[in-house]
């Protein structure tokens, strides 16, 4: 039997979410420029008495929360940035920066974590029973690798971090409902460019040029057969070309074409295999037409892999706060990427969905969109399957 959500999150608590969410939502930053929202963030662990530690990876906050007891360390997350993206919403907290958006519910996640500063500090014992939480504020999640900076910058090992859990709202699944999987979650990201280097000349007279169009046109269709054709179709991969530039008169044949796309696998051997078979199949293609490519491949984001133990801990923590039938898995993995993929990487820990769609108040929108808005009520149940979570893990 769940307890009434009220007995969980406090009215205060909820209307202080609501308020720090929809602040950061009118203030949007893109990645690494989160200064302002870094600076509300330290105001509010300021207020609380907490010593934190900022300027990390540029905007990156740490606040360790030790309960004085030995224990493990377990990091908690959430991510502050905004995204390039010019707001539609006619909302009171709409974005007052045109062209700058928190489309995918950062704000909401910065806000709990927010929350969950103001919770250990009203009540540290009963919801840390030993050890220590180690509240991490991350700039950079879109496209950034913020999470991977941070990193590097040795947060993991000084402050000898155990386990780590992660949060993400989404209007894919139903305000209620939390989605959490057994390994691999979400895809990961990578990132290429091919430029096709062919010779122009006259429209007319294409018997003395190398076309980077139709070289380029072949990459194209040929690189769909390294999904159709190079993997197990019960392993999920995609390779998708968003972007194709070449030319700007109607009777050139232009000197180079450049085409830009996305990789998203989900195993590690397909995670390995893929810019290999890229690279060979793009040179094969212009070495048969005669031409030449440069190919770049970047690796954004990996795989995002839970801990089957850890994935069992978030499902006991949210039935015991949010009911028995609270869990799902449907809409629950995704071809999308995160950089919380970095720290799961590292060390063993989950990242889970809370469900923030509801039809009924009009929340419907894709992340990413110029519409997307949530149920704000999706905060408490982030928040308190979050604070059950700390606790089954610190007392075990």
């Amino acid at each position: 039997m769940s307890l009434q959500l009220s007995e969980l999150v406090s009215d205060q608590t909820f209307q202080s979410m609501v308020q720090f969410r929809r602040t950061i939502h009118k203030n949007p930053e893109l990645k690494y420029q989160e200064k302002q929202t870094a600076e509300y963030v330290k105001t509010h662990l300021r207020s609380l008495g907490w010593q934190f530690e900022s300027e990390i990876a540029e905007t990156g906050i740490v606040c360790l929360v030790d309960s004085g007891k030995p224990g493990k360390t377990l990091l908690v997350r959430a991510d502050m940035d905004a995204l390039p993206i010019f707001e539609e919403n006619e909302v009171e907290y709409k974005s007052t920066k045109p062209g700058t958006m928190h489309a995918c519910g950062h704000d909401a996640h910065t806000s709990i974590l927010m929350a969950l500063a103001g919770e250990l500090k009203s009540n540290l014992f009963k919801h840390i029973p030993q050890g220590r939480v180690l509240l991490v504020f991350q700039p950079a999640e879109e496209g950034g690798s913020g999470a991977d900076r941070m990193i590097e910058a040795g947060i993991l090992e000084k402050y000898k971090v155990d386990a780590c859990i992660g949060l993400h709202v989404w209007n894919h699944i139903e305000i209620g409902k939390i989605g959490v999987v057994n390994g691999t979650m979400m895809a990961s990201v990578d990132e290429f460019k091919v430029i096709v280097h062919g010779q122009s000349g006259h429209g007319a007279m294409p018997q003395y040029t190398v076309d980077p169009i139709v070289v380029g046109a072949h990459i194209v269709t040929a690189l769909q057969t390294i999904v159709s054709r190079n993997t197990d179709p019960l392993d999920s991969t995609v390779v998708t070309v968003g972007s194709f530039h070449s030319g700007n008169a109607f009777n050139v044949i232009p000197e180079i074409a450049e085409l830009v796309g996305t990789v998203r696998t989900f195993s590690k051997q397909m995670y390995e295999m893929i810019p290999g078979k890229l690279e060979s199949l793009v040179n094969g293609i212009a070495k048969a037409f005669g031409a030449k490519v440069t190919l770049e491949y970047n690796r954004v984001d990996k795989p995002t892999i839970n801990d089957t133990a850890m994935a069992d801990l978030v499902r006991v923590s949210a039935k015991e706060v949010l009911g028995e039938d609270c869990l799902t898995e449907e809409n629950t993995r995704t071809m999308g990427g995160e950089d919380f993929s970095a720290f799961l990487m590292k060390v063993p820990g989950c990242y889970f969905f809370v469900g923030s769609r509801n039809e009924s108040k009009g929340f419907v929108h894709s992340h990413h969109s110029s519409f997307f808005d949530f149920d704000e009520d999706a905060m408490k149940n982030g928040l308190v399957v979050m604070k059950r979570a700390i606790w089954n893990y610190l007392a075990k």
